[in-house]
């Protein structure tokens, strides 16, 4: 079998494929070319040059496996390489360790103004009295995402005997013992931190999440970390509350827009550290995703199964065929949960009526737990590695297949566990839509897309009317409402599909209307 290495992959890698197979290295490889030779070929190995386009892979006859050597795959067309059969990997852990030592770097740096101090020192300047700086020892450090950076973080940060508390609203008391951290709201560790560093994916929920008004709520001095994603630190407020006072320092890895311009906020303000995304800029990172993805490569073409796989794993045609098609609503189903859900997720029981218990199932099952899990992981999940991730965080997972007649086609029902309560979903699709038809023990018929507001609430006139005034009021367009009725009389479920971002005052005044139990918004755009 032959491999293709493009755009500069580290011979480590390359050095453990040619013990088998043959190994073509072009580092400098035009679209053109890469065309033309592309048949030729078992496997790929790109970083971020080459862009892997659905012309590319319908060219290529024999590509078997693509392998991106780092974490971001924007430049390989997935749904194309996955309507071909085509695996795609990736190496989401190769570039743990540097993008946390990097974090404690520039917070080390940050603390005793090492950058600053040394410009000036270049320049031929002594100002030592002026760059008196602070320790860590004694400090208590807030760590926002507690995947596998921010776990790391967390470790070392206890070697300079800092106290570390954490937000991360699935982790568990057993996994928060074992790390040594105190689990905390997220306001509580606004209040409490004296350094905070961010670890979270971006999302909808997460982009923004530290804007100037948790800046307001922060300890005098507290110094902020962003080496994870940008826009999770809003960078014009960030700049403001440095400025002013409110924020002692900052240390940022990442931006919202990369590069930055020259007149970028955060550009020039005393006591804010900049580096140019370096996170993964290390040697042994370089190595590490080289290595990963070549044993990745080694595997799949030994037909051996591929942890960090971005797109799904083999499902037979007869299979995919019938489940296919509830893959979304499966997906969305778990999404749902996660939104639902009140504290860590501790079970998940999947049960699959009507004609889709004929075939194998699981990786409908894995669906539900992808989509409950994406909202909250720092790294990508996907396909392969979800089962491992659900594991990781000590979630057990049931699928039960019942031959009982229902009023479905087929129907897929999730329940789940979280913070002592059990919550549930079901779904099913009409023709070719999906549907959620029940939430908890109300019947709904919710189309799962876009964005959807939950509301149970107490059933008396005025209720519904005085929601949409509210969003009305606040230019939220209401495209759709659902009303879910029970049993029990006097409680309903208001289901609205809204068609624009929902900011957390217009879902506080909902929450505190007179009659209204609670509000939960679900949000199935990605970022």
């Amino acid at each position: 079998m032959k491999v293709l290495a493009a755009d500069g992959i580290s011979p480590k890698g390359i050095e453990l494929l040619q013990k088998e197979f043959e190994v073509v290295v072009k580092d400098k490889l035009s679209a053109e070319e890469l065309l033309e030779i592309i048949p030729e070929y078992d496997a790929l190995m790109v970083r971020s040059a080459s862009k892997v386009t659905a012309e590319v892979i319908e060219r290529a006859k024999n590509l078997k496996i693509i392998g991106r050597a780092g974490v971001g795959v924007d430049n390989i067309d997935i749904p194309a390489a996955t309507a071909k059969g085509i695996m795609v990997i990736n190496s989401p852990g190769g570039n743990t360790i540097a993008a946390t030592e990097h974090t404690m770097a520039m917070m080390l740096a940050m603390s005793r103004n090492i950058p600053v101090a040394n410009e000036t020192m270049q320049k031929g300047e002594w100002n030592r009295k002026k760059y008196v700086g602070v320790e860590l020892r004694g400090k208590t450090l807030g760590v926002i995402g507690m995947g596998r950076i921010g776990s790391g973080v967390a470790k070392r940060a206890q070697a300079f005997d800092m106290e570390v508390i954490a937000y991360d609203p699935y982790i568990n008391e057993e996994r928060a013992q074992s790390l040594g951290v105190k689990v905390c709201t997220l306001a509580e560790v606004i209040r409490q931190a004296d350094f905070i560093t961010v670890h979270m994916p971006l999302t909808k929920d997460t982009k923004g999440m530290i804007s100037y008004k948790e800046m307001q709520q922060m300890k005098q001095g507290v110094r902020l970390v962003n080496c994870a994603r940008g826009g999770i630190i809003v960078e014009e407020d960030l700049a403001r509350a440095v400025k002013e006072g409110l924020v002692a320092g900052a240390a940022i890895d990442v931006f919202t827009s990369e590069p930055i311009p020259a007149d970028h906020p955060l550009v020039g303000v005393p006591g804010i550290v900049l580096t140019p995304h370096l996170g993964a800029s290390t040697v042994e990172a370089q190595i590490g995703v080289s290595v990963d993805v070549a044993e990745g490569i080694w595997a799949a073409l030994h037909g051996e199964p591929v942890a960090t796989a971005v797109n799904m794993a083999p499902v037979s045609p007869q299979a995919m065929q019938v489940v296919g098609p509830y893959l979304t609503l499966a997906e969305r189903l778990g999404g749902t949960l996660c939104s639902l859900a009140e504290g860590p997720i501790t079970s998940v029981e999947v049960t699959y009526n009507g004609e889709i218990t004929e075939v194998k199932t699981g990786i409908l099952t894995t669906a539900v737990l992808k989509g409950m899990l994406n909202p909250i992981m720092e790294n990508e999940v996907n396909y392969v590695n979800t089962p491992s991730l659900a594991k990781s965080r000590n979630i057990k997972v049931t699928e039960v297949k019942d031959q009982q007649p229902i009023s479905y086609a087929n129907l897929i029902t999730v329940k789940a566990k979280a913070g002592g309560k059990e919550i549930s979903v079901k779904g099913t699709l009409f023709g070719e839509e999906a549907r959620i038809v029940q939430i908890d023990k109300f019947r709904v018929d919710v189309a799962p897309h876009a964005r959807i507001l939950i509301c149970p609430h107490i059933n008396r006139p005025g209720i519904i009317g005085k929601v949409g005034t509210i969003m009305g009021a606040d230019g939220i367009n209401i495209s759709a409402m659902q009303v879910g009725e029970t049993e029990t009389e006097s409680t309903n479920l208001m289901v609205l599909t809204i068609d624009n971002e929902l900011p957390e005052e217009t879902l506080a005044k909902v929450k505190a209307m007179d009659g209204i139990f609670d509000a939960k918004l679900v949000n199935f755009y990605a970022v």
